[in-house]
């Protein structure tokens, strides 16, 4: 797999403004206005959730979030769901606490207070390809994980065609492999469904296959 596409233009985006109204300053939403986005606010209402993530579009969607602000959930021992968008964190209190709670909310860039529009480009960059980088390397993660959870299925596969067939190890795989290249599946996937199915299912699978050869 390829690294993500580098991104720096932000124009058609929309900055979600997680901040009090007397942070929503002219020059925040002036800088991203000229960057080419769009500016929401979002007022916050103690510690009730500020968004639902399921509206949140990682292609369109970036939210800034005042680090001064409580940020919900993280007064508990559970870590929150992280929003499926780049945030970036406003910091003026630069205390761990707040620092801590803003990395746990999912920041991936930071502006300090007060703003400066020369800034808000360079938090902008970082936020969204520091968050796109970390969003490949969770899906490669959880590839090779089902791929991991999968070869037991193929190592039961495997066995079950040695005591069938009579066949060594190489030669069952290469016959579960083909048969899944034929089923147009992954191997672990045509593996998982071979064991699950009726014993008779499972021989049958290359019965037709070891007559031929």
């Amino acid at each position: 797999m390829t690294n993500p596409r580098l991104i720096q233009n932000f124009s058609g985006a929309q900055a979600l403004l997680i901040v009090p109204p007397s942070t929503v300053t002219d020059i925040l939403a002036g800088t991203l206005m000229k960057l080419g986005l769009t500016v929401a606010s979002v007022i916050p209402a103690g510690e009730a959730p500020w968004l639902d993530f399921g509206i949140l579009n990682p292609e369109h969607h970036i939210v800034i979030v005042d680090g001064d602000l409580p940020l919900p959930g993280l007064a508990a021992s559970a870590v929150p769901d992280l929003p499926p968008v780049p945030v970036v964190g406003l910091v003026g209190v630069e205390a761990p606490s707040r620092l801590k709670g803003l990395l746990q909310l999912g920041a991936t860039g930071l502006l300090r207070k007060p703003i400066h529009g020369a800034s808000v480009y360079a938090a902008l960059f970082l936020a969204v390809n520091e968050h796109n980088r970390r969003r490949l390397l969770e899906e490669r993660l959880a590839r090779h994980e089902e791929r991991r959870r999968g070869r037991r299925h193929v190592v039961k596969a495997i066995l079950r065609l040695m005591q069938e067939h009579g066949l060594d190890d190489d030669a069952a795989y290469e016959a579960l492999r083909r048969d899944a290249m034929r089923a147009r599946q992954p191997l672990e996937a045509y593996c998982e469904a071979l064991v699950q199915a009726r014993p008779s299912i499972a021989a049958a699978a290359v019965t037709p296959r070891l007559a031929r050869s």
